[in-house]
């Protein structure tokens, strides 16, 4: 049994035999294996999409007349119950979705959450009264719990190494393909004037990504860590042989990370056969790996973003944009210019690195919400039209830093620096945190707004002014590492020797290439 040495990149000629195993000619476009697993990963990273849909939907509404005729114009605690039923519907999910994921696996988990989404949609579809609609909601909360739980994980974990990180970035950045699509449709059914089927259209498409995944995601390959964690060697062999080595479960590859997966989860075990919540805090590796959890997943919903993804509507009000057609319009261009910026940021990642991308978009953000707040402040007191359009442009430079990180790292990172026996409930913590920070801010803003107006925004000024501090002294560099060394790097020298002492060596360039052939 063994798992590899720790990466370096010295100039003796020593690299890590993760980097070196990997077969320079097997692309993700050249290989008929690698090109059917990626297939069944963008049915896995559509679950970000649905999220994303449901986003957008509920700002675009409010954008939309005959939504707000149709139930009677909510607003102000209403509003923000309707904007925070769906994360109360996730809440209620968050106690079990760990134990599905890590009880009766990654893939069948998904098909549940899927089978629950549909429901909810249906009956979103089909809402006849207010009450009808944030039941709806609720439902469609607590299936897409189990769904996002399990779907980044197995991403991650059964990803080809060269491109795990770059796919698990991209899940959570696919969430603005969702946003995406409700923007626009929205934007395209307001000119249904007086038939309700302006709201209903976009409520309905909203279950397309689940109806994939029901009639599909039984059939895509199941977790190897997790068929390794209930004994099942066999077939984690054989799926690791399948995807990542044409079939040949004697590839150097293979082998080495059968070898490293196996090896990690018996040390879990052996050092903390404990592996229920209380295990997050036991060790001060664990304690640190949450402290960094709850801090992004709270930063991601609290620095300033959660006013335009939730109340842009609200904040064109206060800059005197009222049209419902150029509110739409705005939302859907915005949302564009988040795909973009995040799926760049997705191939970013293991070139630059997570510390100086959470860097630059921490200092980014603060630089640009401040500016937004002048000018809002100026437009305020002088109605001056090109303060307005100042703070439009600001939105969207404030987003580009927001979206090189806080949109693709933060499942990522949490996925990676979590060990296996942890990653589902340590995940869970993480959404659990954004379900509270997203019910706080959807509750909070609306009143906030209404009240002090552009003034609020100091709140979130001096907020990210703390973020950055935070991210500077507590965020650990992953970059080029497997799972298994991530996860060591918060367990201490002791345990990152005890891995690397369990049997493989350091592979040196010069016996990689005697070995394979080539150079």
């Amino acid at each position: 049994m063994g798992v590899g040495a720790a990466p370096t990149t010295s100039g003796t000629g020593t690299v890590s035999a993760y980097e070196q195993l990997l077969d320079p000619n097997r692309k993700w476009y050249n290989n008929r294996r690698l090109i059917s697993l990626h297939a069944w990963v963008v049915l896995l990273l559509i679950t970000a999409s649905t999220n994303g849909f449901d986003g957008s939907l509920m700002n675009s509404f409010q954008s939309l007349k005959q939504w707000e005729d149709y139930f009677d114009n909510p607003h102000g605690s209403m509003l923000g119950l309707l904007n925070a039923i769906q994360n109360i519907g996730s809440l209620a999910a968050y106690p079990f979705a760990p134990y599905l994921s890590d009880g009766i696996g990654r893939r069948r988990t998904i098909w549940f959450g899927a089978c629950i989404m549909l429901i909810g949609v249906g009956v979103q579809t089909g809402a006849r009264s207010l009450s009808m609609f944030i039941g709806a909601r609720f439902c469609i909360g607590f299936g897409l719990t189990f769904a996002t739980n399990s779907a980044p994980l197995l991403v991650t974990e059964i990803a080809y190494p060269r491109y795990r990180a770059q796919l698990t970035s991209l899940y959570n950045s696919l969430w603005y393909s969702g946003n995406i699509i409700a923007s626009w449709t929205t934007y395209g059914t307001e000119y249904m004037t007086g038939s309700s089927w302006s709201w209903r259209i976009p409520s309905l498409m909203q279950g397309i990504p689940s109806i994939l995944q029901f009639f599909l995601v039984l059939l895509a390959p199941e977790s190897p860590r997790w068929l390794i964690s209930k004994g099942r060697d066999d077939q984690a062999l054989k799926t690791l042989a399948y995807y990542h080595a044409d079939g040949n479960e004697l590839d150097p590859l293979v082998q080495y990370e059968f070898n490293e997966i196996k090896t990690a989860i018996e040390l879990d075990r052996e050092l903390d056969r404990n592996t229920g919540w209380k295990s997050l805090i036991t060790t001060k590796g664990n304690r640190r790996r949450m402290i960094i959890i709850v801090a992004i997943a709270w930063f991601s919903q609290w620095s300033g973003n959660g006013l335009v993804s939730y109340y842009l509507n609200k904040v064109f009000d206060t800059i005197g944009i009222t049209s419902p057609t150029i509110q739409l319009l705005i939302t859907g261009i915005l949302a564009i210019w988040n795909l973009f910026w995040a799926v760049f940021a997705s191939f970013l990642v293991e070139r630059v690195g997570r510390r100086p991308l959470f860097l630059i978009s921490g200092a980014g953000m603060f630089v640009c919400f401040l500016l937004q707040t002048v000018c809002s402040a100026r437009y305020a007191i002088t109605q001056d039209q090109p303060a307005a359009h100042a703070v439009i442009a600001f939105i969207f430079l404030f987003y580009a830093f927001y979206d090189l990180a806080f949109t693709p790292l933060i499942v990522s990172y949490t996925v990676e620096i979590l060990p296996f026996s942890l990653r589902a409930k340590g995940f869970n913590v993480f959404n659990f945190t954004i379900s509270v920070a997203l019910i706080f801010n959807q509750y909070v803003n609306p009143i906030a707004l209404e009240h002090i107006a552009w003034k609020y925004y100091i709140v979130y000024v001096c907020w990210l002014a703390f973020e950055f501090a935070f991210l500077w002294f507590m965020i650990i560099e992953t970059k080029n590492l497997t799972l298994e060394e991530t996860a060591a790097l918060f367990d201490g020298k002791e345990v990152t020797q005890r891995i690397a002492q369990t049997g493989v060596k350091e592979v040196h360039t010069e016996d990689f290439v005697d070995e394979k052939g080539s150079a």
